[in-house]
């Protein structure tokens, strides 16, 4: 009589739940699903990642997810994401038997945190376990590309890049920038230096067609839609309504919306994720003095201070230079040898003012101001970054909500995508 070991039982065990866990790389029509990372600032101040992460889960099975990512802003961590895939398990009776559904377990296994601080000056610092696992990923035997949705900072992918450039050719990325341009400009500007042949879309504003009501019917609307579609559909309806009191935002969503419908190998053409035009260059714009409103830059560009004064010069390592802009602190680094800089992207257009704070007495409280336009990336000047494979929000004027350009590119499509949405929340009632 053969014998079966105790470490027979645990491989079967392992090969049995590595089956049950795979997904097909196909859809039912045979089309081949997206690859994709989402790395998302869920859990900070800005509770829309909430609302996307739910959309995503009902969505989980027209793509192949190899990481979920935490990235920095606020408190976010990645026991936010596992809280999510919590309430997906108590619907996944009900979604398991309408599509090709990974199972909470093998989603858990890809959540992964990642840097839990903003970028240093250099747009990089130390690996972390999200970093690394897009590296991992990404070097995959396979010709089918990696997308990276990026939610929030670009810091892990920017450490990623770093730590492997070589898989530049490998990645796609849809960043939904804007107000976390703000934030991660240390990594964008590393990215933007270093990686000009790396397909970006950057989405500043176009995202924005997903919330903001124009002309749209009633049942359509942002509060009415929750009410009669989200508000009693499962554990994930429930969830959805703890977030902005149901309201729709969701600013996120877009990146996967742009490869649920469209081509995404195709970034000027329709498709629920928006149409974008291609970014010849990143404006970058450097000041060796304070603003005034006499001077004016892109809405999205980043802007540059560097105050220079061998005099300021200490040497004690406390040094250290801030500033007041938009009722939000932006710390800025010090260079040494009295050169402090400070970093800034205004996410909108708009008029600014902004006080300094630094441990050099001559510049501490000191003032300036500058104005912000669009279209973004306006015209071009020296300075500026090389960009080749990016691409951005149209530019034309039939395509801008209120001030935001390209927005009506994701809007013209509200009746259709959530048509589709309702249809499967309709699963979980």
């Amino acid at each position: 009589m053969k014998y079966v070991t105790k470490s027979s039982i645990l491989l079967l065990f392992a090969m049995t739940m590595l089956l049950v866990a795979c997904v097909s790389t196909e859809d039912k029509s045979g089309k081949t699903k997206p690859r994709i990372i989402i790395s998302t600032d869920i859990g900070g101040t800005d509770p829309d990642d909430f609302q996307s992460m739910l959309h995503y889960l009902l969505y989980a099975d027209q793509f192949q997810t190899e990481g979920l990512i935490s990235s920095p802003y606020g408190e976010g961590r990645a026991a936010d994401i596992i809280r999510m895939i919590d309430v997906y398990e108590r619907d996944f009776p009900k979604l398991k038997g309408k599509a090709d559904f990974p199972t909470p377990a093998s989603l858990r296994n890809l959540v992964k945190q990642g840097a839990t601080g903003f970028a240093p000056a250099d747009g990089w610092s130390t690996a972390t376990e999200g970093s690394n696992w897009i590296i991992r990923q990404a070097k995959k035997e396979t010709e089918q590309p990696l997308w990276v949705l990026v939610w929030g900072g670009l810091e892990d992918l920017a450490q990623a890049l770093h730590d492997a450039p070589e898989i530049q050719d490998k990645i796609r990325v849809y960043w939904i920038g804007g107000p976390n341009k703000k934030w991660s400009v240390h990594a964008y500007l590393y990215i933007a230096q270093h990686f000009p042949d790396l397909l970006m879309i950057e989405a500043n504003s176009t995202y924005r067609g997903w919330f903001i009501e124009d002309n749209i019917p009633a049942e359509l609307g942002n509060e009415a839609f929750y009410e009669f579609n989200i508000k009693h559909a499962g554990a994930i309806g429930q969830e959805f309504g703890r977030h902005y009191g149901g309201h729709l935002k969701m600013g996120d969503t877009p990146s996967l919306a742009y490869l649920m419908d469209g081509d995404p190998d195709q970034p000027e053409a329709s498709s629920w994720g928006g149409s974008f035009t291609p970014l010849d260059f990143s404006p970058y714009r450097i000041y060796e003095a304070h603003t005034s409103e006499r001077d004016t830059v892109p809405a999205y560009a980043v802007v540059e201070w560097t105050f220079t004064d061998p005099g300021w010069q200490q040497d004690s390592g406390t040094e250290s230079i801030w500033m007041n802009i938009d009722r939000q602190r932006i710390d800025g680094f010090y260079q040494g040898k009295g050169t402090y800089n400070i970093r800034f992207v205004p996410k909108r257009a708009d008029h600014w003012a902004y006080e300094i704070h630094c441990t050099a007495q001559q510049l501490d409280g000191t003032t300036g101001a500058f104005i912000s336009t669009v279209p973004w990336p306006g015209q071009r000047k020296e300075g500026d970054l090389e960009a080749n494979k990016w691409w951005s929000d149209r530019t034309e004027s039939e395509t801008y909500l209120d001030q935001y350009q390209g927005a009506k590119t994701v809007a013209q499509w509200r009746a259709a995508y959530l048509a589709d949405w309702a249809k499967r929340l309709q699963w979980l009632r």
